[in-house]
């Protein structure tokens, strides 16, 4: 939507490297660990961009950030190295401001300027962009010095979000669910954070609460 067109993406996952040549089979898609892809094919495109694993600076895990064995910043810097792409964009959760990791944002920043990029870090909620979802993101983002004063972060959308409630009661009651009318009133609000398939902690959950019984995503 943002006018974009794929040149490449890794995935090492085979059931998300699955999904995605089904659903796009025109893209290049790549199945593969991130530590055996080069990006000197690739130089001088105009984005790179990925979502860098979250574990390492998330509150619900150790913050272990570089000592932990699935930081793969190093490797996006490494790729940004080899392909020196016009923009770098990186998302993490919000633990990564924590105070912990004020010199590990230096130390990326710094690499990103010593190779020509102005960086900068943001703290944005799906929430507060039409998305009825309580998000936030960190999202990290290097431009090239040459155009670097047309970059501007995006402001927060004025309207709020639908309810929840209103925006999938169609879905809830697809299935001829007769509760669909008491859940819809009842979640008036957006929903918690979805956190991904986790393989360490078991699966899909809500939020760093666990909280599975929200009301929001209730169905009997």
């Amino acid at each position: 939507m943002a006018g974009f067109d794929y040149a490449a993406l890794v995935e090492l996952e085979p059931e998300a490297y699955a999904t995605l040549r089904l659903n796009r089979p025109a893209w290049n898609v790549i199945e593969g660990d991130l530590y055996q892809f080069g990006g000197s094919p690739y130089e001088g495109v105009d984005l790179l961009a990925g979502g860098v694993p979250c574990p390492p600076f998330s509150k619900v895990d150790k913050q272990l950030g570089a000592e932990d064995v699935r930081d793969l910043f190093s490797e996006a810097l490494r790729l940004v190295d080899e392909c020196l792409p016009q923009t770098v964009m990186l998302e993490n959760v919000r633990g990564l401001l924590d105070v912990i990791f004020d010199d590990y944002r230096v130390r990326v920043e710094s690499h990103l300027r010593k190779l020509g990029y102005v960086p900068g870090w943001w703290l944005l909620n799906a929430s507060d962009f039409g998305v009825s979802q309580l998000c936030p993101r960190v999202v990290f983002v290097a431009v090239r010095k040459n155009f670097a004063s047309g970059f501007s972060w995006l402001e927060p959308c004025r309207t709020v979000p639908p309810a929840v409630g209103d925006l999938l009661h169609d879905l809830m009651g697809a299935n001829g669910w007769h509760g669909v009318g008491l859940w819809r009133e009842k979640a008036r609000g957006i929903v918690p954070m979805l956190v991904g398939s986790s393989k360490k902690h078991g699966g899909s959950d809500l939020g760093p609460a666990r909280a599975r019984k929200s009301v929001f995503l209730q169905k009997s």
